[in-house]
Formats: C-alpha cells, sequence, structure tokens
C-alpha cells in the first residue's frame, strides 16, 4: 500500500541547558500543531503516533502527544540511538503500507544536557561497548575525549589512508553545511566561516576539528502520513509527498568480521539500506536532486557519499573537490546546514530531515530551494546500531497550490499561530 507524507512540522534547533528553553511537551506540541496546520487536519484524524526520543523516561511519548491530544490511539515509544527520529517514521510508515491504520502521526523530540554524548548506565553492559573498545584497538590514533567523535574520526583516518582522502576533503564538508545553514531559519548556529577557519579550529580527534562537529540540541519534529485514499478523500494531492522506498538495517557480522573503522562507524549499515531502497523501488543515486544525511561529524558525511552510491568508492575526495555536493553540482546534500549546523537533538533530527526534504519536492524551502527535483533521499543512522534510508517523490509532479496560510518559514508560522484561537488540552 503507497504511503505519503501530507504535514509536516518541526521547531527552531536551540542549544541545551538554558533555564528559559521550553520543555519537551511544549516542543513536541508546537511541532505536531504545526504538521497538523500543514495537512489541514485535526488530532482526531490521527489513528495510531510512533514517538522517538533517547534521554527521557518511559511513555515521555504519551506525555508529549497529550499536550496535543487524548484520543486513546495506540502510542508507540522509539529509541534507536541517533536515528530515533526516522525509525519512528519507519514505524509509521510501516503500519500504514501494511494496511493497519489510514493516518499516523511519528513525532520526534529531545531535551539534551550541554557537552558531548554520555552513557546513562554506568551500572550495566552499554550498547555500543563493542564498537567503543575495537575503535580503540584497531585505530593507531589515539586522543583523549567522548567516544562519539573517537569512532567517527577513526573512519576518516582509514578513508585517508585506503583512498589517499586529505584532511582538508572533511573541512570543505564542514565549510559546506555552515553555508548552508546561514539560509535556514531553524538552524541553531547559523555562522558562517572560513576553510581556514574551521581547519583551524580545536583540534578533536584524526581529522576532525571542533567546527566539522555536530552540537547538542533541544528541539522536535513531526510528519503526518497516510494511505493514497485517506490522502484523495482529504484532496491532499498538491502537497502529498510518496515515501517510494524505505529501508532499516541493523549490524551484521561485517561490522566486526572486517576489522574496519569505517563499519564500525555504519559505513556497511548504510551501504545495505540504500542498496534495500534502490532496488526495490528501481531508482538510482544519479536520478536524486537532494539529500539529507547524517552528518554527525564531517567523517561520516564523506564515507556517507560512498555508501549511498553518490559517487565511486574512493572517490568521495574527488566529489567534494569537484563541488558535486552543493549547490550547482550534481546533488545538494544537506541544504539544511546538517546536523553541523542545523544541530542534532537525537529524537527530532530524523523528522527534521524529512521536513526539510518534503519541503524541497513542494517547492517551500524559500532561499534553500533546489530546483527540478524528482526524487529526494533521507538517511539517518544511530551507533548501536540502525540505519535508516527513505526516498521521496511528489504525488503531483505539477506545481501544487500552497495554502496562503502554509508557510516553511518558523518566522511566519509563529504570527499564524500567535492569531489561531485554538483549545489546549492539558493534564
Amino acid at each position: 500500500m503507497r504511503v505519503f507524507v501530507i504535514g509536516v512540522g518541526m521547531t527552531k534547533f536551540i542549544k541545551p541547558g538554558k533555564d528559559d528553553n521550553p520543555d519537551y511537551p511544549i516542543m513536541a506540541a508546537q511541532a505536531t500543531r504545526r504538521a497538523l496546520h500543514d495537512s489541514g487536519l485535526t488530532f482526531k484524524d490521527i489513528k495510531m503516533a510512533a514517538v522517538g526520543y533517547v534521554y527521557g523516561d518511559s511513555t515521555c511519548g504519551q506525555r508529549a502527544v497529550y499536550e496535543v491530544g487524548m484520543t486513546g490511539i495506540p502510542i508507540y515509544n522509539v529509541n534507536n540511538n541517533c536515528s530515533t527520529g526516522s525509525s519512528a517514521l519507519h514505524l509509521a510508515q510501516q503500519f500504514i503500507s501494511g494496511g493497519l491504520y489510514d493516518c499516523a502521526l511519528a513525532l520526534g523530540f529531545e531535551k539534551m544536557e550541554k557537552g558531548s554524548l554520555t552513557l546513562k548506565f554506568p551500572d550495566r553492559t552499554q550498547p555500543v561497548d563493542k564498537l567503543v573498545n575495537y575503535s580503540e584497538e584497531w585505530s593507531t590514533e589515539k586522543s583523549k575525549g567522548p567516544w562519539a567523535p573517537k569512532i567517527f574520526g577513526n573512519a576518516g583516518v582509514e578513508h585517508m589512508q585506503k583512498y589517499g582522502t586529505k584532511p582538508e576533503h572533511f573541512a570543505k564538508i564542514a565549510f559546506k553545511n555552515h553555508l548552508h545553514s546561514t539560509r535556514n531559519p531553524y538552524s541553531q548556529f547559523r555562522d558562517k566561516y572560513t576553510l581556514e577557519e574551521i581547519i583551524k579550529s580545536q583540534k578533536i580527534h584524526g581529522p576532525l576539528t571542533k567546527l566539522q562537529c555536530c552540537p547538542t540540541s533541544d528541539g522536535a519534529g513531526a510528519a503526518i502520513l497516510c494511505n493514497e485514499k485517506f490522502m484523495l478523500e482529504h484532496n491532499l494531492q498538491d502537497q502529498a509527498i510518496e515515501i517510494v522506498g524505505c529501508a532499516l538495517t541493523t549490524d551484521n557480522e561485517s561490522t566486526f568480521a572486517q576489522k574496519s573503522l569505517m563499519n564500525l562507524a555504519g559505513y556497511d549499515m548504510s551501504r545495505r539500506a540504500a542498496e534495500q531502497v534502490y532496488k526495490k523501488t528501481g531508482v538510482n543515486p544519479k536520478q536524486i536532486g537532494v539529500v539529507e544525511l547524517h552528518d554527525c561529524f564531517s567523517a561520516n558525511e564523506l564515507i556517507t557519499y560512498e555508501a549511498l552510491g553518490l559517487c565511486e568508492v574512493g572517490k568521495a575526495g574527488e566529489f567534494i573537490d569537484k563541488g558535486e555536493n552543493t549547490y550547482g553540482g550534481r546533488v545538494v546534500v544537506n541544504p539544511s546546514g546538517g546536523l553541523i549546523s542545523k544541530g542534532h537533538p537525537l529524537g527530532a533530527t530524523g523528522l527534521a530531515q524529512c521536513a526539510e526534504l518534503c519541503w524541497q519536492l513542494r517547492g517551500m524551502a524559500e532561499d534553500r530551494q533546489i530546483q527540478n527535483l524528482n526524487y529526494a533521499l533521507q538517511h539517518n543512522i544511530g551507533l548501536g546500531g540502525a540505519c535508516v534510508v527513505i526516498l521521496y517523490k511528489k504525488y503531483n509532479q505539477k506545481n501544487g497550490k500552497v495554502r496562503a496560510d502554509q508557510s516553511a518559514n518558523p518566522d511566519v508560522l509563529e504570527k499564524i499561530e500567535a492569531q489561531k484561537q485554538q483549545e489546549r488540552p492539558r493534564l
């Protein structure tokens, strides 16, 4: 059964840890209401919800959804590390494609702490213990600091050793993403940096410097999905974005058997997910005009170019040098600014990627808009591990109508929200 995204919404991503930051139910409610507003639906149209978050107690998903409505629908709480948001999206898609529901909400949010990711339960086995231990054992690159940049930095080192990639290639990715973020009003950071500033910023691990690493963030994102019958009955064909293909992969024996630092960082998971989508849909990477991929660190964006087939294996450096990964090149990667600049509230990231790609396909991305798009690709990975790859296309390839009160600009939406009078059920 065909599945469509008919409404998206997200909050601005903000620096965590501030006293005046909104709590997660408020952020989740804003993203959900924006998705409902975008679709023209009410919460009573939603038949189930998949809600993703990493940092929070059990049933935070219910508490977040209850801020918008309490209708007794099934609510599933999802946690798949950094791919949590897209895993919630995948779950909702599966329920609709399987015919269980005709309309579903995928929601993701995170209220985080300042600084690098930390492990929360030191009294038990950590889910990433083997990744961390093997990364330390197999790498010749040693440094003190958090485990995540070590794993991805080591993957970058392996790529350099195998293919001759230079540190400048990783820095160029960060330069691109910071530049893209200057056009995105949702981004946590909107500063433009020179390549030299990125290279000379604090060294973290391997080729990675501070400006090549994503920040922690607070934020939320939401998407409303439905089947074709529901979409047509509600006259939403002008804005419907079809999920043409969707795959979720986890680690297999290759993660450890090949003693590859790139595989520890999810390269093979990403490759297999992309191959599943391409095989199912018959679409090849050259047909894709825009990609939102998981650039938690610049090294991961670089190796993911090859995993997704955006360039030949070993040719990522050449792909970058030719400018094939930005406006004017073959495919625009992370027009939103990516995780490096937009921010990375773990549970919200996958939904924010979905929102950006839907706006792009609908022609609503304002200063970030890419012309003549046919297909859009999403890639979201979480160590431990899970990778989600989703392929989108517009249902109505003609220019669809946009309502006067529809916008992808948060400043415009805030004005609309201030004017709207709506009941908001509270506990």
